[in-house]
């Protein structure tokens, strides 16, 4: 039986009434999308339909979902919240905390030994307050959830942002910060602006080395990383029909890539298949008796563009193989062109390393196609030119490869299996070799490759590809190598081709698993204690922020102007530092280390205003903090992007920085600094950003009648006794001010959460 099959059936029930008012207030058919959020309003229908991309709406989730990383800020915020146990069925996960080294047995008996204090925290919390714990080597968040709770017309929110992973199987599910998820476990409702829609038709069927994987890294390539801000993506049509559940996850996990707010694919018979084959025939029953209402309505397929805000198609069969990056994944580049864009970008074309698996592509799948590529190189005398790694999804999905042969086929071309982690796809590989810093590159299956995020060296030349292409370019060695129609040269001197990969979607014995690393709650946890040491560097309890003073912010400091692209990875960095997670004045060391200063193009080195001397980013920030002085950062665009840590908005917070500028942002980042009580705000006229000067001093006008819709004034101080004034927008709506002038939303939970 699935997990919280009552609450899964209860959806169900509502479900056509829901659909049937929401038609009729719409005066339209409905898409997926818009039956699945107005069934999960938190009040009643409103007069007139919300205005996509301007109407805030309350939502009430289903379910809430957070890994062990972002889990730990998240608790350590519902603590305060009063509430003797979470609302909604919640999970914890532990997987970002276990890093790839040498292999999956040793590395997680590490990870253990060095994280018990975390792990023991994460288990006591959760089974006080009623929340499964999956404990570490159970496997990744997305791939867990995918197998156990995602379900057809739910709604879910996780403190990652590749939660989006579970609209493989017809969900809305959507990354959010700690706090987001906080009102949620507490019983509040779940803001978010209503999304835009874009709609992606997909024709034909793939065939011979294209996979899903090549869906998104197509859609990245004309979207860019932020075409999907504030708008959901909804796929639909027969090359939609034709995918794998898991192939249907995979794309909608590296929808976050662009910005997504997240993405859906109707209710089919994959995803049916996919819910018996995980032991939930109980969830595939009740869908089926619903099934109409969890697509859209048969009009809105017919003619898209009636429906959705932005409609693009793609034809599966004439897609080719991609690879996408360096740097970004949005960079996208057909396998055919890939010799001709080396050589023009000066790329280096060598393969160090090629990895597969991770969140997004490790189900059985993935693997088993990727193994028949592993066969064929030992059955050809081929032998892989780089190194080779998996990273296996889940402990299910690890168990199952194992026992029937691919983990065997994989070792016999010197692969290396990691545990079932994040580990490299985040920062979690000790790779030797890399504090060195050398120019190269590595092939991934994963879905992010900005500099420095799989090893920390900002020279690894990274690229997206498929688990079969990675597999081909790691025998290969060469990132030029295009496997529908270049050959091999194997130990016998013969020159061979790769034939293209085939594979299982299900396992034709069924999935298998001894131990799957779930820990169930106390029924009653009143009696948990949950002990958190007052002299440990790796947890500490969280003090409220202060409100708000009640008057305008003058003679704030410039702490740094961001030059560039400025994802969360480089506010808030991974990797070495995400065993602070839970110690938020600890972690605040590594904040804003990564941007770039638009004024001498360094990383982690600005001007102290009080000394005259360049320093690190939280070094200057501190001096400022102990003198009571605040500050204001200013970035570029899609400022943000890419995890939905909220450690990179709480930073800047807890160290005294009062309002992030930028020309736009990445959605859940803004909505973090919203939550935490920051300013959020971005300039009426981009080219004001040029007039941003190292030692400004800066005022901002206007709180007082702080109100939604109306800008505020930016008085800008500079040293040759100039002043100047430029506007700047917001997006605060009233209760949101309200979060500002509390000194943050959690303020705003204790107060009004009653027992």
């Amino acid at each position: 039986m699935a997990f919280d099959i009552e609450m899964i059936k209860k959806v169900y029930a509502a479900l056509p009434a829901k659909v049937a008012a929401a038609r009729k207030l719409a005066g339209k058919p409905l898409t997926l999308t818009e039956k699945i959020l107005y069934a999960h309003l938190a009040d009643s229908l409103p007069a007139k339909p919300y205005e996509r991309g301007k109407s805030y709406v309350d939502f009430t989730p289903d379910r809430v979902a957070m890994q062990d990383a972002t889990a730990q800020m998240a608790l350590l915020q519902f603590m305060q919240a009063g509430r003797p146990k979470v609302a909604v069925p919640s999970t914890v996960h532990c997987d970002h905390l276990i890093t790839a080294k040498d292999s999956s047995a040793k590395d997680l008996e590490v990870a253990i030994k060095s994280n018990q204090e975390v792990y023991d925290f994460l288990s006591s919390v959760s089974n006080k307050y009623g929340i499964g714990f999956w404990k570490p080597g159970a496997g990744i968040i997305h791939q867990v959830v995918l197998e156990n709770y995602a379900f057809p017309g739910g709604m879910m929110i996780g403190t990652d942002s590749h939660t989006v992973n579970a609209g493989g199987l017809g969900m809305i599910a959507i990354g959010v910060g700690g706090a987001d998820a906080c009102d949620v476990m507490a019983g509040l409702p779940w803001e978010l602006k209503m999304p835009k829609l874009i709609g992606i038709k997909l024709t034909g069927k793939m065939n011979g080395w294209t996979s899903a994987k090549d869906v998104i890294l197509k859609v990245a390539g004309i979207l860019t990383v932020k075409g999907g801000t504030d708008k959901i993506v909804e796929y639909f049509g027969e090359g939609a029909i034709s995918l794998s559940c898991t192939g249907k996850g995979t794309i909608c996990n590296m929808g976050a890539e662009i910005g997504a707010t997240t993405s859906t694919f109707g209710y089919d018979e994959s995803m049916e298949r996919y819910l018996r084959a995980t032991s939930r025939a109980d969830v595939a029953d009740a869908a089926n008796a619903v099934k109409e209402h969890l697509t859209a309505d048969p009009e809105v397929y017919a003619n898209p563009s009636n429906y959705f805000d932005e409609v693009i198609e793609i034809n599966l069969s004439e897609l080719e193989p991609h690879l996408n990056g360096p740097f970004t994944p949005d960079k996208a580049t057909p396998i055919s062109k890939m010799k001709e864009e080396a050589a023009k970008n000066g790329w280096p074309t060598k393969i160090e390393v090629g990895l597969i698996g991770s969140c997004t592509n490790s189900s059985y799948e993935d693997i088993s196609r990727a193994a028949s590529l592993a066969r064929q190189a030992v059955a050809k005398h081929l032998k892989t030119k780089a190194q080779f790694t998996i990273t296996p999804g889940s402990e299910q999905v690890r168990y199952t490869i194992a026992r029937d042969g691919f983990i065997d086929t994989f070792n016999k071309i010197g692969a290396n299996v990691f545990a079932n982690a994040c580990g490299p796809c985040i920062g979690m590989w000790d790779r030797a070799g890399a504090d060195k810093q050398e120019k190269n590159t590595i092939v991934h299956s994963f879905n992010r490759n900005f500099a420095k995020r799989a090893d920390g060296n900002p020279n690894t030349h990274a690229f997206v590809g498929s688990p079969e292409l990675v597999t081909a370019l790691a025998i290969a060695g060469d990132l030029t190598f295009n496997p529908l129609k270049d050959k091999l040269i194997n130990s016998d001197g013969d020159a061979v081709m790769l034939d293209a990969p085939t594979g299982d979607e299900l396992p034709k014995k069924g999935f298998a698993v001894e131990d799957a690393g779930y820990q169930a709650p106390a029924a009653n946890g009143q009696n948990v204690e949950v002990k958190v040491s007052p002299s440990s560097n790796r947890l500490h309890l969280l003090e409220p922020f202060k409100p708000w003073e009640g008057a305008d912010l003058t003679d704030l400091k410039l702490l740094i102007k961001a030059k560039g692209k400025c994802t969360t990875d480089h506010i808030s960095m991974a990797g070495p530092w995400l065993k602070y997670r839970g110690h938020l004045d600890n972690i605040s060391n590594n904040m804003l280390i990564g941007a770039v200063n638009a004024f001498n193009d360094k990383t982690d080195s600005v001007k102290n205003q009080l000394t005259d001397v360049y320093e690190s980013v939280p070094k200057v920030q501190r001096q400022y903090k102990a003198k009571g002085i605040g500050s204001i950062v200013v970035g570029d665009e899609n400022y943000g992007e890419g995890s939905s840590r909220e450690h990179a908005a709480m930073e800047p917070r807890h160290l005294g920085v009062r309002a992030v500028l930028v020309k736009s942002f990445a959605r859940i980042h803004e909505t973090n600094l919203k939550k935490q009580g920051m300013l959020a705000l971005t300039f009426a006229n981009k080219d004001d950003y040029n007039k941003i000067q190292e030692d400004d001093a800066i005022d901002i006008i206007g709180l007082k009648n702080f109100s939604p819709g109306i800008p505020l004034t930016l008085v800008l101080h500079h040293t040759n006794g100039g002043k100047e004034e430029i506007k700047v927008n917001h997006s605060y709506n009233t209760s949101q001010i309200e979060w500002f002038k509390a000194g943050g939303a959690l303020n705003i939970i204790r107060a009004n959460v009653k027992l």
